[in-house]
Formats: structure tokens, C-alpha cells, sequence
């Protein structure tokens, strides 16, 4: 007899509910390689669960208020996890994205006793970068939490150092975060030409904007179109080579992909792989990359897949550009090595997930050779 499918609640923060987010990708409203659903945490319905996701509750302005407010006070969104707690606590395993999702579940389970809970892969991105500016109260009150979680999921090894320092009580693993790798676009080989195509993209805190800027500024053979939300067009300056777009529609950034001859991340020091996403979608689109590396981004691309930088350096990024606006077969090698790195047994959305199930089923094969055994039947 098959086995029965693993009951997947998928908690994402709001504005990520399945019904809002499937109308807005519909329209093409959702920059970026995006999917049906939520990072593809769907897929895990071929993977043998049953998935089922986080709805956004339509919300009045006080209601919305309220809300907010308990989140800024808790730094967690309490009541979107109250708004889906059926679901919650129906389900085997419980899937989060980001510590707000799952700092919140386990504050509303404290009343329910650990073997009547859903198993919880709590997955963080800011949480461990952030603890060393908490007071040590709250890191007193995060604690608390934290220990309870079954694993703790950081998609850095760099994140992941600190869960194992601070928790070494409560298992931690490493997720490498992927993206749809369905469609490639094939690498060419680009001739040296002048303007060189610069790009460079994302709405990340740790864009390193001004120090970009400082390495391409004044350089008459390069053109860099920034598009982020983050970066305000004082931050230009004098800088005529430089351009701030926004971009409204997914065909207006394909389009800005296939424009640049490289991309260029210029990253402040960070402990979560910022800037993986923008990266794998490059090598999906055969766009080379120069990048800092920080973050842990080694643990998804070598040097022969993406050139590395040292962070905060605006020298060393700006030879990097030189080297590459002069090497073309360079820029061709990164891009193809770096796109054969993306697919279902490489970085995928489909390897991130298939990683969350084995670790399901793993939590859930622990659970049952802990339980005692059932009683013989006793015949007189």
C-alpha cells in the first residue's frame, strides 16, 4: 500500500498567500523568475505531500493597523499566523520562508504540548545577522522560541555557523535556495564593444549602491542601469554613466537581462547569500557576473562560474569590469559554466524543495521510532 502524503503547510508572510499571489503572477505583476506559487514550494505535490499555503485575509485599514502594530512591537507577524492556525496545526510539517513566519507559529503552539505539534522546519534569512544588535532581552525572549523549532534551514553556510553556535541543541541544515530553472537562455559570445552593458538589480539592504557607483563613475566606456526600488537618484551624483530604471513588468527586466554584456553586485558584508536570486537568474539568462563575495555565495558558485570580488573594495570591482570588458570568451566561460550549474539536480526551486521533503520525512521517520510501541492484543 503507498504511503500516505506528507500534510505540507507552506506559512508565508503576507502578501505571499496563494490566492493573491497566483492573480498577481497571472497578470505578470511579480518581477523576476517567479512560479505559480511561492518559491515552488508547490512542486513538493509530485514529491509525495500534500501542500497546502497560507492565504492573505483581506484586511480593513484598522484591521491592517492592528495587525502591523503587533508585528513591530513582537518583530514577528502574530496575527497572519493566527489568520492561518487551522492550517497550521492540521499539517505534519510545517514549511516557513523567513523568521517572522515561524517565530510567530511557535509563540501560538506554546500551549500545545511538543507531541501533539506539527514538525516545523524553520527556515531564517535575517535573524542570525541581525542577533548581535538585539538587547539581550529579546535575544533572551528569541531564544526561548528558537529552541523549540524541530530544524533550524539557513540558505548560507555563513548563517548556518551561527544557528550551530548559538543553538547547537536544536539541528540546523543547510538549504541551498534555488529558483525556477526551466527555461535557459544559451550564453553567446558578445564581441568587445564600447559602451560596455553594465546592470545591476535588486532591493536587498546590503546593495553596497554607493560603493557601485564610486567603481563605474566617471568610466566613459561603460553604461550601468541600476533597477532597484532601494536606491534613491541623489545616490547618482554627477555620475553620467549611470542610470536608475523601474521597471514595471517581467518583460521590461528580460529585456534589460539580455541588453547587459555583465551583471554587476556590489554587496556589503552579510551572513544570508544576498544577491542569489539576481545571480541564478543572470546564469538562466547567459549574463556573466561579477559579484562581492560575502554572504556564502561560494557554497552555490566556484570562481570559475562567477567572478568574486572582495566586498568593499571599489578598486578591485572596477578591474574586474576592465578584465571582462576585455575578454569576451572570460565573460562567455562564466556565463556557461555558471547556467550548467542551475537545473533539477544543481539550483533549482525543484532541489530547494526536494531538500525540505527529505528533511519531512526525515522529522517524521524520527517521530515514529521514538513513539512506544502499541500493546499486544490480549487473548484469554
Amino acid at each position: 500500500m503507498a504511503q500516505n502524503p506528507i500534510k505540507v503547510f507552506v506559512h508565508l508572510a503576507h502578501g505571499f498567500g496563494a490566492q493573491s499571489w497566483a492573480r498577481r503572477w497571472k497578470d505578470g505583476k511579480i518581477l523576476g523568475v517567479n512560479e505559480p506559487l511561492p518559491y515552488g514550494y508547490y512542486r513538493a505535490d509530485t514529491m509525495g505531500c500534500a501542500v497546502r499555503h497560507s492565504e492573505d485575509r483581506h484586511e480593513a485599514a484598522l484591521g491592517k493597523l492592528f495587525r502591523l502594530g503587533i508585528r513591530a512591537i513582537l518583530g514577528f507577524d502574530l496575527i497572519h499566523a493566527w489568520r492561518n492556525f487551522d492550517g497550521i496545526r492540521s499539517a505534519d510539517v510545517v514549511w516557513t520562508h523567513t523568521e517572522s513566519q515561524f517565530l510567530s507559529i511557535l509563540l501560538l503552539l506554546q500551549s500545545t504540548p511538543r507531541a501533539r505539534r506539527p514538525k516545523l522546519i524553520a527556515q531564517s534569512v535575517w535573524v542570525f545577522d541581525q542577533w548581535h544588535g538585539f538587547s539581550a532581552l529579546k535575544q533572551r525572549l528569541l531564544s526561548r522560541l528558537i529552541k523549540q523549532a524541530d530544524v533550524l534551514a539557513a540558505h548560507s553556510p555563513e548563517n548556518l555557523a551561527v544557528a550551530k553556535r548559538l543553538f547547537p541543541e536544536v539541528r540546523s541544515e543547510l538549504v541551498l535556495f534555488g529558483i525556477a530553472a526551466d527555461t535557459k537562455i544559451t550564453p553567446a559570445l558578445r564581441s568587445v564593444k564600447k559602451p560596455l552593458s553594465i546592470i545591476s538589480l535588486g532591493n536587498d539592504t546590503h546593495r553596497d549602491w554607493n560603493l557601485l557607483i564610486d567603481a563605474i563613475s566617471g568610466q566613459q566606456d561603460w553604461t550601468l542601469k541600476i533597477a532597484s526600488q532601494k536606491i534613491k537618484l541623489s545616490s547618482i551624483g554627477n555620475a553620467a554613466n549611470v542610470e536608475v530604471v523601474r521597471l514595471k513588468a517581467n518583460d521590461e527586466l528580460f529585456a534589460l537581462y539580455q541588453w547587459a554584456d555583465v551583471l554587476v553586485l556590489a554587496i556589503k558584508p552579510n551572513l544570508h547569500a544576498s544577491g542569489i536570486t539576481v545571480i541564478q537568474e543572470a546564469a538562466l539568462q547567459g549574463i556573466p557576473v561579477i559579484c562581492s563575495n560575502t554572504g556564502g555565495l561560494r557554497a552555490y558558485f566556484s570562481d570559475t562560474e562567477v567572478y568574486f570580488v572582495p566586498p568593499q573594495d571599489a578598486t578591485a570591482l572596477r578591474n574586474a569590469i576592465h578584465y571582462l570588458a576585455d575578454h569576451p570568451d572570460v565573460r562567455l566561460t562564466l556565463a556557461q559554466k555558471a547556467q550548467a550549474r542551475m537545473g533539477p539536480n544543481g539550483l533549482s526551486s525543484e532541489a530547494f524543495v526536494r531538500r525540505h521533503v527529505d528533511i519531512a520525512r526525515d522529522l517524521l521517520a524520527l517521530d515514529r521510532d521514538r513513539a512506544p510501541a502499541a500493546p499486544s492484543a490480549h487473548r484469554s
